[in-house]
């Protein structure tokens, strides 16, 4: 896709971040995907990461049902689920679209993949390592640590604090947050568990624990356990991998925009194929939402004219209000106008536009600019 390829040459590293979302459509059987997303790094990185991070693209899209996974569930009971196969698990997808984005970038050693705790998988440590490729992911399973004889947990715990860092965030009713971790890293030798131990060897890896200090009552404390390949020598190299982790929100925005915005579950088409078409073109649309919102707050430097066409930014002049007639034309006065368009306020108070006000004003910002077409070409017949 030219907006991925254009974008590799220009970025140092390329973090692609993977989550698991299910859609549920009634017209058929639950539809899940994997699904990676890339972004591309902007300059240094800050203590705020939302500042320095763009959407590039999409890298790979994986479609799987459980019914190609049945008996997975009762053979793990019959046996230790460590012994299973990999090739037998749901978790193989993580596998299939790290080497999938891998493929696509064609420089492993440029890509970080970013990955929460069903991500936290042995075998993706050795994959991404066969490849020559970088992963960060976040820890669900205390692993055997050193000579066997410990676990990841206990080493951790007589690490000593290297500092801390100071993280903001929103929780699910949109109340902003703050909280103070406090950072210990440190390298150890991890170990592939029991029933896996002659398959794979060991590996050097990197840990990093960030606990908050005195979270409030009424909230789960924030604590990220984190396993990565990347050096990590430094507090600060810590807090860089702590931030680049951050970016994982950025994605649940990507699937909000699709569920809300593009209404894919409503989708009613009569085979699996129509439907994983019109999902993989509805998660480019959604990429575009996503990246303009992102862009516009960040990179208000960027020529409008490398995002909005010569018919398009003609009819948002139009709908400029009277008391804007000398407003810079760059990149944020357009996209502000396309939000208004999808009932955006835009007073002096308000935030910054959504993706939900832009997806909407983009809808009717495209019959717009088919209904000027229409009235410029009128066709006779007869």
């Amino acid at each position: 896709m030219p907006h991925i390829t254009t974008g590799f040459s220009k970025c140092p590293k390329l973090a692609t971040i993977k989550i698991r979302a299910q859609w549920n459509c009634s017209t058929h059987k639950n539809l899940q995907i994997s699904q990676n997303h890339r972004f591309r790094k902007q300059r240094p990185p800050q203590h705020k990461c939302e500042s320095n991070y763009q959407a590039i693209g999409i890298t790979a899209a994986k479609f799987w049902s459980r019914s190609k996974f049945k008996g997975t569930t009762a053979l793990k009971r019959k046996i230790n689920p460590t012994r299973v196969p990999i090739e037998q698990k749901e978790s193989m997808r993580w596998l299939d679209n790290l080497r999938l984005s891998t493929e696509l970038a064609a420089a492993p050693e440029r890509c970080v993949h970013i990955g929460d705790r069903e991500s936290d998988i042995y075998e993706l440590y050795c994959l991404a390592e066969e490849l020559g490729t970088n992963f960060l992911v976040r820890s669900c399973v205390d692993r055997l640590a050193e000579d066997r004889h410990t676990t990841i947990a206990k080493v951790m715990r007589q690490v000593q604090p290297s500092g801390t860092h100071e993280v903001r965030f929103r929780d699910g009713q949109g109340k902003d947050h703050h909280a103070i971790l406090s950072i210990r890293y440190a390298t150890m030798t991890v170990r592939p568990p029991i029933g896996k131990q002659k398959k794979y060897r060991h590996q050097e890896l990197q840990i990093i624990h960030a606990e908050e200090i005195d979270p409030p009552e009424g909230r789960a404390p924030v604590f990220w356990k984190l396993i990565t390949n990347l050096p990590v020598t430094t507090h600060a190299d810590a807090v860089h991998k702590l931030e680049w982790y951050a970016l994982r929100w950025k994605i649940e925005t990507f699937f909000r925009t699709l569920k809300t915005g593009l209404r894919i579950e409503e989708l009613r088409l009569a085979t699996a194929n129509r439907l994983a078409n019109c999902i993989a073109l509805c998660c480019v649309v959604a990429w575009r939402v996503t990246w303009l919102t992102m862009l516009s707050r960040e990179e208000a430097a960027v020529e409008a004219a490398a995002v909005f066409t010569d018919d398009e930014r003609q009819i948002l002049d139009r709908k400029t209000p009277d008391r804007m007639p000398h407003a810079l034309r760059d990149l944020k006065f357009y996209v502000r106008t396309v939000a208004r368009l999808g009932g955006y306020l835009d007073r002096a108070s308000d935030p910054p536009p959504g993706t939900t006000v832009i997806w909407r004003g983009l809808s009717r910002l495209s019959d717009l600019v088919e209904g000027a077409h229409i009235a410029k070409h009128k066709e006779t017949y007869g």
